[in-house]
């Protein structure tokens, strides 16, 4: 069998890495992929990404499935694209796909199908924006209605940081954040702010059926202490301490289960991957903070580490709506990424730096790429989260160590990672 991988990222890599895997899958394609995949000798970069041509390859080669990483060709139709050639594709519609696409689209079908979210209202105009943040005050959070690679969120401590993340999302052409702005325009959700620790849970949908991965947590801020600016994602680990088995009992009936039959309800049935990012408080109650309709990055590293039954049986039952039939194996232990940034991420990433001292991949450990390029041999940086170094370990503690052992001889000009990932699990 041929498996086709949409995207470049970390996650890609992961899933791509993941797929190879499996006793039935002879070759798995990643288009456009990154450095990493281009130097694994089991996966085939392919320098495609017209959704058209894609399907035009999936043809030609007889590819048996087509996995989307990203959240811009989900956006963009490609699944459409692929089910009107007769084409195996996983993941929604880009009907289904708003769920991501508009946060204001989001917000409506919580309120509507009384998924627990946080307050909100929605606004296109600047000056109206910024008299409903005065009269709510901080700490409130700013959200750009629009794909914006996981940089669209500003939580704002101050009503200052409010007032400039309006501005930014909304006023003049300065898009700081390279917000994808919806048809209409620039528009920005307003949430109050919920107190609690967050934590991802990810599931695989069939449009009826549903099968819970392991759970995760990353960390959006720049910085150590969680200081500095929100980022797509500086490191994750799984499990996550915080979804104890009430949560995650309370997570599926109160918000994956009511989704996926709210979007049926609504003629959008959801097949793929669905991610909710939850804001769970002190009590154990869970709200939604944002939907993704794909795996989230760099959430996907740790899980795919963790995962050990056959990635490519499972979609392959969730693109035949036969999830009821699975049951999946984790391995036990505790995995942990850190992601290697370049510099001047996340505003300003500089490109071209010469990547050097990439470790071996070991039994227990690997470092999955994400902006990085192969060209003449030599990898450089190409985006803004680079790398994510990835290992297991008995203990939150021992996977944080033994990716920070695996991180020590990697050299690029200018790298920034964070020192305390999994710092919230190891005070649990």
């Amino acid at each position: 069998m041929k498996v086709l991988v949409i995207g470049n990222g970390g996650r890609e890599h992961a899933l791509a890495w993941k797929l190879v895997q499996s006793a039935r899958v002879q070759t798995v394609y990643v288009a456009p992929g990154n450095g990493g995949t281009a130097l694994d000798k089991r996966l085939h970069n392919l320098a495609i990404t017209d959704p058209a041509a894609l399907a035009d390859f999936a043809l030609a080669e007889k590819i048996a499935l087509t996995v989307v990483g990203p959240e811009a060709p989900l956006a963009a139709g490609v699944v459409d694209t692929f089910r009107a050639r007769g084409l195996r594709i996983f993941g929604p519609t880009k009907a289904a796909a708003q769920l991501e696409s508009s946060k204001a689209f989001a917000k409506e079908f919580m309120k509507r199908h009384g998924i627990p979210t946080a307050g909100y209202e929605t606004f296109s105009d600047p000056a109206a924006a910024h008299a409903y943040v005065m009269a709510k005050g901080a700490p409130i959070v700013i959200k750009a209605d629009g794909l914006a690679a996981g940089k669209g969120v500003v939580v704002a401590t101050t009503l200052d940081e409010a007032h400039q993340a309006i501005d930014w999302m909304l006023a003049g052409d300065d898009n700081k954040l390279g917000v994808q702005h919806n048809q209409g325009g620039a528009r920005v959700v307003i949430e109050d702010f919920l107190e609690g620790e967050e934590a991802s849970f990810i599931v695989v949908a069939d449009g009826r059926n549903v099968v819970p991965l392991a759970t995760s947590q990353d960390h959006k801020r720049l910085l150590d202490h969680d200081q500095g600016p929100n980022t797509g994602g500086m490191g994750a680990y799984s499990p996550a301490p915080v979804v104890t088995p009430n949560v995650h009992a309370r997570v599926m009936h109160e918000i994956i289960l009511p989704t996926l039959a709210g979007m049926a309800a609504d003629g959008m049935p959801f097949t793929g991957f669905l991610y909710a990012g939850l804001m769970i408080d002190a009590q154990g109650q869970p709200r939604t903070v944002e939907f993704n309709c794909r795996m989230g990055d760099p959430e996907t590293q740790p899980i795919m580490m963790r995962l050990k039954s056959d990635l490519f049986e499972l979609l392959m039952h969730a693109t035949d709506a036969t999830l009821d039939k699975v049951e999946l194996e984790w391995d036990r232990r505790t995995a942990l990424g850190v992601v290697m940034a370049a510099h001047g991420y996340p505003l300003t990433p500089r490109k071209g730096d010469v990547i050097t001292g990439i470790p071996a991949e070991a039994d227990d450990a690997i470092v999955f790429h994400a902006g990085s390029t192969l060209a003449d041999g030599q990898l450089r940086v190409s985006g803004g989260r680079v790398l994510c170094v990835t290992a297991l370990g008995d203990s939150v503690k021992q996977a944080q160590a033994r990716a920070y052992e695996m991180l020590r001889p990697i050299r690029f000009d200018g790298a920034q990672y964070r020192s305390d990932i999994g710092h919230r699990a190891i005070k649990r």
